[in-house]
């Protein structure tokens, strides 16, 4: 497929709004969940899965698998579908490429593949501590609590939002640089 495509910013929201009710229908009717969209509880039983088959009574003494099933659910299908729905996406749309650095991080940081991994391990490891210690991800917070208009949702998002600003700006700040790339000098 030659050339790309590109969703219209309207058709997309509203796609992902038809879709997010879909999801609170099927997880509270359907399914019969007290809670509503989420991601991060699949990362951890993900990591108890793998847990599981390497020292299987580790993953039967704990405290939180107990309480925490390891198992495979509708949660680590909607995570397998974020990942095969964005490749589709990427594969309609004519905009899938393989990376293994990114242009803005090569303009950063080099073209060193094991920093760019150890950046993203990095990364993720925040990303879920956070999303532990908040007791839910940024789609449980942020989507769903905004869906319900929750005070706690915007606050969720105010805080994602923020974080994500001063973060990007410490770690791609262009110091000394103007438009273009160019050095002040």
């Amino acid at each position: 497929m030659s050339g790309s495509f590109t969703w219209r910013p309207y058709i997309a929201g509203a796609l992902a709004g038809l879709l997010a009710i879909a999801s609170v229908w099927i997880s509270t009717v359907v399914l019969e969940k007290p809670k509503y969209l989420g991601a991060s509880t699949t990362f951890v039983r993900t990591a108890g899965l793998v847990e599981q088959q390497i020292v299987p009574e580790h993953v039967e003494a704990n405290p939180y698998y107990e309480k925490t099933k390891v198992k495979i659910d509708w949660q680590m299908l909607f995570v397998v579908g974020i990942f095969v729905g964005a490749l589709g996406s990427a594969l309609v749309g004519g905009q899938f490429k393989v990376e293994s650095v990114p242009p803005i991080w090569l303009e950063r940081f080099g073209g060193s593949i094991p920093l760019r991994m150890g950046g993203a391990l990095l990364g993720g490891i925040v990303a879920m501590f956070g999303a532990r210690l908040a007791g839910g991800c940024p789609s449980g917070h942020g989507m769903s609590g905004l869906m319900q208009l929750s005070v706690s949702g915007y606050i969720a998002m105010a805080g994602f939002f923020g974080a994500g600003v001063i973060v990007a700006n410490l770690v791609y700040r262009s110091g000394g640089t103007t438009e273009g790339g160019k050095s002040d000098e």
